[in-house]
Formats: structure tokens, sequence, C-alpha cells
């Protein structure tokens, strides 16, 4: 039986981010569109716990090699291949032979470089520029970073644009929380490309709640001050509870290759007030409201008129819920499955 081999490295990072859930999720929906005659697993680094790599069933092989040393194996070209007849990396992190497919999130490295470290900047640019020399195939959530990663570095394998989905967990019951009447929700990293600076400087004009569901990254902002709560990292289930319940969700990120917050926040029926970076806009389709990056007194103006008016906070949510019906997580995964098999899209 052919096997496709999912790299879930990801899933034990300290800050797994938006990348953490779209290997987790994919790696649900590969194994739930697998076609007849092939199986699905995982693969990690040798870690202490690996528990957190487990994704209902999918339990991970174990390399014997440590997170550090494979990272650079693989950056080296060294051939160490996890097994199976094809893999799929979520991010850049592939082996450099064998038939891989990888998932290219966004351009940042080249667009944005000073949001990462010059180590990590100059790992992603090799990985990525490796993979679209000789990968099998590699997939991007958006066309805009498609039509961007082609200006970056020249594509000689297959590109196949897949969007991202929304988890079931956000369709189900609510969990038990003390939460504020309204509040402004922001979901990702705390971190200067999220756009957290600007939002923190938005929300000081306006009389309403801030919360921040993520984990510090780096860039040192502080986001303490009134009427401002940092969730940190929380559960699926409480994080659904938290964007169903929020009167707007504010996605003013500096750079984004999909921005899945977004698409969750519009699945279940919240307004969303977003920066015109072009992939929030092509996922938003015109449901949002958009605003210019990096601009604290549009942000803080367009957050303003959705929380004073119900009847635009109901038209972005009903143009929202209609947006991303359009999105699934079976097309993610049908997008890998055609770069490895006679699939079709």
């Amino acid at each position: 039986m052919p096997e496709l081999v999912v790299i879930t490295e990801q899933l034990l990072a300290p800050v797994p981010g938006g990348t953490g859930r779209y290997t987790a999720e994919l790696l649900r929906a590969l194994a739930a569109t697998a076609p007849d005659g092939w199986s699905v697993s995982g693969v990690v680094a040798r870690h202490a716990d690996v528990t957190k790599a487990q994704v209902e069933g999918v339990s991970p092989r174990v390399l014997p090699l440590p997170p550090r040393a494979l990272v650079a194996a693989w950056q080296l070209g060294i051939p160490y291949w996890p097994g199976g007849d094809a893999v799929h990396a979520p991010t850049p992190l592939a082996p450099p032979r064998g038939r891989v497919s990888v998932t290219v999130h966004d351009t940042v490295p080249w667009t944005h470089p000073e949001t990462l470290t010059p180590r990590g900047v100059s790992w992603h640019r090799q990985m990525i520029t490796r993979a679209a020399r000789r990968a099998a195939g590699i997939v991007v959530p958006t066309q805009a970073v498609a039509d961007d990663l082609r200006r970056r570095v020249p594509v000689r394998v297959p590109l196949r644009v897949a969007g991202h989905g929304v988890a079931e967990v956000f369709g189900a019951g609510e969990t038990a929380m003390e939460l504020p009447e309204r509040y402004v929700l922001a979901v990702g990293t705390i971190e200067p490309r999220k756009g957290i600076d600007v939002l923190l400087e938005a929300m000081a004009e306006l009389d309403v709640p801030l919360l921040l569901a993520g984990q510090p990254g780096w860039g040192g902002i502080d986001p303490g001050g009134p009427g401002v709560r940092v969730l940190g990292r929380l559960s699926d289930e409480d994080l659904a509870t938290v964007l169903r319940r929020a009167t707007v969700l504010a996605a003013p990120s500096r750079a984004e290759g999909f921005g899945l917050p977004v698409l969750e926040a519009m699945s279940v029926g919240v307004p969303v007030v977003h920066s015109d970076d072009p992939a929030l806009v092509e996922v938003s389709g015109g449901a949002g409201r958009a605003v210019p990056r990096g601009d604290a007194k549009a942000l803080a103006a367009a957050l303003r008129e959705v929380l004073g008016s119900p009847e635009l906070a109901s038209r972005l949510a009903a143009a929202g819920r209609a947006r991303a019906a359009a999105f699934s997580w079976r097309r993610a995964a049908e997008a890998v499955w055609s770069i490895h098999t006679d699939v079709r899209l």
C-alpha cells in the first residue's frame, strides 16, 4: 500500500502558530481524502514528548535525529528520507530528495525580512528556492502568494493554489469562559508582523476591551495597558468560543500568506476589519472592511464604525458567512493529492 508521509514537526514547535494549525487540519483532511490504496502517516524529529504531534489517531513515526540536527541535515542537502512513497511538508522543512511536495505559506523572507532573524531569512529563502526547483510540486494558500513567489524565484515545478478551511470545532458548542459583553479580538502571535503594535495604538482611541489570543513572539511588543487582556495560547475549543463571542475581529497584519483567523471569524458571522495586505484582501473577498497597513488612525476609525453600527456589522457578518463557505480543508488536501496521484482538482 503506498504511503504519504506528512512532516508534522511544526506541531511540536514552542510557538506552533498558524502553520501548526494548518499542519494539524491538513493532516486530518489528507487522511479523510486518501485515494483508494493510499495510507497517511506523520513523522517528527526525536523529542522527549511526541504526543502533541498525534492527530486523531495518526501517530507520528519518530526519526532518530533531534530537531536541530534534522533541520541542518536537510538544509545541507543530506538525503535523509523519512520513508514512504511520497512526502508532504506543510512548511519549508522538507527532505532534499524523493517525491516531496511542499506548502509555501508566504513570501515574507523576501518582502519583510526584518520580521525574521538573519538566519531565519537565509534558511527560508534557501529551502523555498530549492523546493521551487526540485519538489514534485508546491502548494500555496492564495493567488497573491503564487504571483509573488514567481516574482522572487524561478518556479520550475507544478504550483497549486489551495486556501485553508475551517475546523469543525468552530461549529460546535461553546466552553465556559468569562468574557466581556463586547470586545475586539485579535488572533495570532504577538509580534510586529501581525500589526499588534498598530492595533494597540488604535485601541487607545476606543472604549472597548481588546482580547489578544496568541503567544508572545519576537519584537518586544508590550501588550499591557488599560482594557487589554492577553489570553495566550488557547485550546481549539476555547479559541472557538472567544472568536464566536467577539464583536469584531481585527487583523491588521503587515504581511500574510492567508490569514486563517479572518476565514474562521467570517465562518461564524463575526465582522472583520483587516489590513490591505493582498492575501487578506483575497481571502475576505470584499466581505471585510480593509484599511491601509500600518495606519492606526484608519484602523481605529474602521473598528469604531463597525462597533457603532449594528446594521453594518450584520451586513459584514452575512457577507463573511457566504465568503467562508467557498473554502474547505478538503480542497487543500486534494491539492496535495493531485501532486502525488491522478486526483484532479
